[in-house]
């Protein structure tokens, strides 16, 4: 910043300031945390020699407190991708199965949106396909919040549940399927050109709840990118205009997820192997019956406690998939 000329590039400077802000922002959480830590130690040593017992229970609520602080701190270290610390635009599609597979992914999305309200992000579905009898078929939901994108791409992959079925008259145990998939929300100013001429947009009544006047005014919005065949489609706002930009924002989101993986792809051809891309992998299993069981496939963690997994404590299975992929990078890089 004390370059000269540091500010002749607009750009390039509003980039270095957002960098040196991150990098700020990570070393005063260092700080905060090591001090928590070295003022805890000095309070242990003085509670035992005094063996004061209100002192001592006080300590305990303090560490136990600072375990989470640094628990916390922990897994926004693992969050070092390029993207992780951007907004999410997380879906959910209930798999083959009808009845049984729309409503695990409504079940999904209760889960979801419970995680994210434990977290404080700010969660709105901005469009949703109910199923015909029960459920949802699919869900859009945007997720605004500190590394939104970088927890959630660790949910990413198909979900298997298995359980007796609600829905049969003979109590048979189904299995069930419902995947979900979660993209940055890429901000205005990305590299992502949108012709107007390559975009057809067409409205709609909305289709689902929301009111009279939701359903009797086309306010939904769909908009087709013709060279890529990309839908996009929001119908939850009121008014024709909020969808639009909603669907314009996820749209240029899928673009740019888009190009990644073409890119990606590309340099899976030229070191002459191919990768598998995370969506359409089955990740975790839900078990309801004759156990109760959940279990990540990909790491191995697992817990009993199944429904406080419903109700959204999903904190354990994400943490231990980032030091997953984080020791998997390792490895890559070391037999490099």
């Amino acid at each position: 910043m004390a370059e000269n000329g540091f500010w002749d590039d607009r750009e390039r400077a509003q980039a270095a300031l957002s960098e040196r802000s991150r990098k700020k922002e990570t070393l005063d959480r260092w700080n905060k945390v090591s001090k928590q830590v070295e003022d805890a130690a000095a309070m242990v040593e003085l509670a035992f020699e005094e063996q004061d017992d209100e002192t001592i229970a006080e300590l305990d609520a303090e560490v136990k407190k600072l375990a989470g602080d640094v628990k916390a701190y922990e897994v926004e270290m693992l969050l070092s991708g390029e993207y992780d610390r951007y907004n999410a635009i997380f879906s959910i599609h209930a798999g083959a199965g009808g009845t049984e597979a729309q409503d695990w992914a409504e079940m999904l999305l209760r889960m979801y949106l419970r995680w994210m309200e434990r977290r404080g992000f700010s969660a709105e579905i901005v469009d949703s396909m109910p199923g015909e009898e029960a459920g949802i078929k699919s869900v859009v939901v945007e997720v605004k919040g500190a590394n939104a994108y970088g927890l959630l791409r660790a949910e990413k992959g198909i979900h298997r549940l298995v359980r007796i079925s609600p829905f049969d008259a003979n109590k048979r145990r189904h299995t069930s399927f419902a995947s979900a998939d979660v993209i940055p929300e890429i901000e205005d100013d990305a590299d992502v050109d949108l012709n107007p001429d390559d975009l057809r947009i067409d409205t709609y009544r909305s289709s689902g709840a929301g009111g009279q006047h939701v359903n009797k005014t086309s306010s939904a919005i769909r908009i087709t990118h013709i060279p890529t065949g990309l839908v996009v489609q929001c119908q939850n706002e009121r008014s024709q205009h909020k969808n639009k930009e909603s669907a314009m924002r996820i749209l240029r989101s899928r673009l740019f997820e888009l190009r990644l993986r073409e890119q990606t792809e590309k340099m899976s051809e030229i070191q002459g192997e191919l990768k598998d891309i995370a969506w359409g992998s089955q990740i975790r299993s839900y078990v309801f019956h004759p156990y109760n069981m959940v279990k990540d496939l990909r790491t191995r963690h697992e817990t009993g406690n199944i429904q406080a997994v419903m109700d959204g404590d999903l904190d354990d299975f994400i943490q231990t998939y980032l030091q997953y992929e984080a020791e998997e990078k390792n490895k890559t890089q070391n037999q490099q």
